[in-house]
């Protein structure tokens, strides 16, 4: 009989709060973190998600003493703190890392790299700081990082190589970030509508967020998601654009239903990835159709947070297993009129609704995809 495998904690840090439940509750309202920014500097303001500066480090004074930290680092540590609050930390427990860039910022007006903007030298510093005896595990796969981390989680504790893990993910707005995208007109001229006929591109964001998963949970838990499939496929399309059959994607998603022995009719939502640019949307309904889950209530939380990179698959994760213990499902927000040639039973407003199951997706750069399907206990 194989280990089953629970998420019973998890916290963010994003524009929208610095816990769960102040997320949650600007989610209800319809608020959302994207707006105009100035990024780089003798260039027009760009539509992104960006968490207050001043507010992060006033949460951050008032939560640790040493302020020797970079912006990253104090959006990771304030997401991670109330977990390590409430859990122990042994020798078999696992530190894992998700990020695509980690500090970026730090190579601005270098020469020479520093040691910080290593990404295995990001995760070292956090996990040493609260303790962790286990070397740090880094998941950095383009934007399928966050959902990924969790499934290398699964396996690792189901394999016996621990018997816990803290899962911890982040990506910040930068220069180099907004420059990439922008290099290839992928950013969208307003504010994000994934799945919407009239999208142009996508929102950059930033958050933090992190999640414990276990083995043995103990009694005292407030609640329980067992995570009950994964899967990680990459169809090796193109080094930016994604599959137009979406096979990545759609082989991702039965694999991690087959092993999840859930069927299609039984998957009661799906928090898609939906950037909202022209060819992942599309290459997701596809997708989603090939498996019959045309039907399943499904929404992208881009246009309240933007693409968060390496922290978006984790952030999502969190706000769907938030949704389903509040039974109710969020809208897919700035969605008006469908723009994919496949059908999608897409939310457009706050939805009541009784959910037991949920498929989390996830695509990326290079061709990369991956799947989880979640249960709630």
């Amino acid at each position: 009989m194989k280990k089953e495998i629970y998420i019973t904690d998890y916290n963010c840090v994003t524009p929208l709060g610095f816990n769960v439940e102040t997320n949650w509750n600007a989610l209800l309202e319809g608020q959302t973190g994207v707006a105009l920014h100035k990024i780089i500097k003798d260039q027009n303001a760009f539509y992104a998600s960006m968490i207050d500066s001043e507010k992060l480090n006033k949460e951050f004074s008032e939560n640790f003493k040493n302020q020797d930290f970079t912006r990253l680092e104090k959006m990771l540590l304030l997401s991670l703190k109330p977990l390590m609050e409430r859990h122990h930390i042994t020798a078999e427990t696992a530190f894992i890392l998700s990020t695509t860039k980690g500090n970026i910022s730090l190579l601005k007006n270098q020469t020479a790299l520093p040691e910080s903007v290593y990404l295995s030298t990001l995760a070292k510093k956090i996990a040493d700081f609260f303790g962790f005896k286990s070397k740090a595990i880094v998941v950095s796969n383009a934007c399928v990082s966050g959902v990924m981390a969790i499934a290398v989680a699964k396996n690792m504790i189901r394999a016996g190589k621990y018997k816990d893990a803290f899962v911890i993910a982040g990506d910040e707005l930068s220069e180099f970030v907004i420059s990439g995208f922008n290099s290839f007109q992928a950013i969208g001229t307003g504010p994000c509508k994934p799945y919407d006929k009239n999208r142009n591109g996508i929102n950059i964001g930033e958050a933090a967020a992190a999640v414990y998963i276990t083995s043995a949970p103990s009694e005292n838990e407030k609640f329980r998601f067992k995570v009950l499939g994964d899967s990680a496929i990459n169809d090796a399309n193109h080094i930016s654009g994604p599959s137009r059959t979406g096979d990545g994607l759609y082989e991702s998603i039965r694999n991690a239903m087959t092993e999840a022995q859930v069927s299609a009719e039984q998957i009661d939502f799906i928090s898609a990835h939906g950037t909202a640019t022209l060819y992942n949307d599309e290459m997701e309904a596809i997708a989603f159709n090939r498996m019959k889950l045309q039907n399943a209530p499904l929404n992208s939380i881009k246009g309240y947070y933007g693409h968060c990179l390496g922290a978006s698959g984790l952030l999502e994760s969190i706000i769907s297993m938030e949704g389903a213990l509040h039974n109710m499902l969020i809208p897919s927000k700035n969605f008006e009129e469908t723009g994919v040639s496949q059908p999608l039973n897409i939310i457009q407003a706050n939805r009541p609704a009784a959910v037991r199951y949920i498929l989390k997706t996830a695509s990326g750069f290079g061709g990369c995809n991956a799947a989880i399907v979640l249960e709630k206990c």
